[in-house]
């Protein structure tokens, strides 16, 4: 497979240079063996697995590091939680030697960078035990602009977080996207599909959700009917974008919110299911306090709802929703490359109005609509002027409403529409 420069790749050379483990999260294939066998091609890697004990890492850690000096690539880390001590005891020593020396406590950054698809008790331990030595980095599927191999930092986002006046003046380009919105929803954003022929993205989905059922979650979850999960991650993708009701999920499949509870913490725990908290400000009481959840990857979404073309997506009941996860994701993937990430909220009232994202970075906030339509108008805003009217006294940035449009336009007084491609 031909590789794709991830936008990640600058942000992990400079955490490698600063702190002596680097840990990489993120579900499967989305790319982080990838990304390290290209990025750090003259590091030693390991590949655990869950049946087996390579190199007898779990039963005797510190003889493996031995047996495999720094700096050193531990990819699937879940499977060998075992060494985290041992890690653990060597950057100390690393750090001391460098105290003593009169050198730098991080002279020997570098030294590990483990990668792992779940977010479990190894993770909780490693960020525990490896605390002001470890940098964590959350990666996922392609963006847009890795697809179009026009990736950077500087991006669209980062220019609209540090300007926005400025931004909306000076409008950014477009990728050129060689696919159909249609097409890019339908295939999804996970490299290996990227480069699959139409005839064989289904085949690919099917066999990544047997393989994440029969592997990440067996190990991560004691679940007693795998069907009756099966059932529910699909529920969850026929869901994706929507706000949550843990009673209305169970009761559609028989069981108690707090088991649908727990169930979606374990999508959430392997990457499949993100959420954005509701927004309240100072009028609690009259804003929604439910969180929106998104599946991870529209393709997987597709596959999951039995959508078997891009060309039937045409008027289908959850395109919209399909776009609104496309476009949350794209906003997640963007902010995982910034020094300061921004918070990520929706805002809905009682009364019905909505904003599909809210950012806020140093005290201002980004609101941000998300409409599948080729000609949004001022009537797309109102859920953006509802929310400046609620919060006067805000510091609020012109708002954008992302669209499949070919350029950016003044929608009302504060906002605009913006290409969902933008460079």
């Amino acid at each position: 497979m031909i590789y794709k420069p991830r936008i990640l790749a600058a942000k992990l050379q400079r955490m490698i240079q600063r702190f002596n483990v680097v840990i990489i999260s993120g579900s499967r294939q989305v790319g982080k063996s990838t990304l390290l066998r290209n990025e750090l091609s003259g590091w030693d890697t390991v590949v655990f697995d869950p049946a087996v004990d390579i190199g007898n890492a779990r039963r005797d850690p510190d003889l493996f590091l031995n047996n495999h000096p720094a700096p050193l690539i531990l990819d699937e880390i879940q499977y060998a939680p075992e060494l985290v001590g041992a890690i653990k005891r060597r950057v100390d020593l690393a750090r001391t030697a460098n105290y003593s020396n009169s050198t730098s406590a991080n002279g020997n950054a570098g030294l590990y960078v483990l990668t792992g698809s779940q977010q479990w008790s190894v993770l909780k331990s490693a960020s525990e035990s490896l605390a002001g030595r470890a940098a964590f980095l959350d990666m996922e599927g392609f963006c847009l602009a890795e697809i179009a191999e026009a990736g950077g930092e500087d991006h669209w986002l980062n220019r609209y977080l540090a300007a926005p006046e400025q931004f909306v003046a000076e409008p950014p380009k477009r990728l050129g996207m060689a696919r159909t919105v249609n097409e890019q929803l339908w295939r999804g954003f996970l490299p290996e599909a990227d480069t699959l022929e139409r005839t064989w993205i289904p085949e690919f989905y099917n066999a990544y959700l047997r393989t994440y059922i029969e592997r990440d979650v067996r190990l991560l979850a004691d679940l007693a009917d795998w069907q009756q999960f099966g059932r529910f991650v699909q529920l969850a993708a026929a869901l994706t974008a929507q706000e949550i009701n843990h009673s209305q999920l169970g009761r559609d499949l028989g069981m108690t919110p707090q088991t649908a509870q727990r169930w979606l913490a374990t999508l959430r725990g392997t990457f499949q299911w993100f959420e954005t908290p509701a927004f309240h400000g100072n009028t609690i009481k009259k804003i929604s306090g439910k969180p929106k959840g998104y599946l991870s990857d529209t393709g997987l979404a597709c596959s999951l709802q039995k959508i078997s073309a891009a060309s039937t997506l045409s008027g289908h009941p959850m395109t919209g929703a399909l776009f609104e996860t496309a476009v949350a994701g794209e906003i997640r993937k963007l902010s995982a490359t910034l020094p300061t990430p921004p918070n990520i909220y929706h805002w809905r009232s009682h009364s019905g109005a909505e904003v599909d994202l809210l950012l806020e970075r140093d005290g201002i906030f980004y609101p941000m609509e998300v409409k599948l339509s080729s000609r949004p108008s001022r009537q797309d805003t109102r859920g953006i002027t509802s929310f400046r009217a609620n919060y006067p006294k805000l510091k609020i940035a012109p708002g954008l409403v992302i669209s499949p449009v070919d350029r950016i336009e003044q929608l009302s007084e504060n906002d605009y529409c913006l290409p969902w491609d933008s460079l």
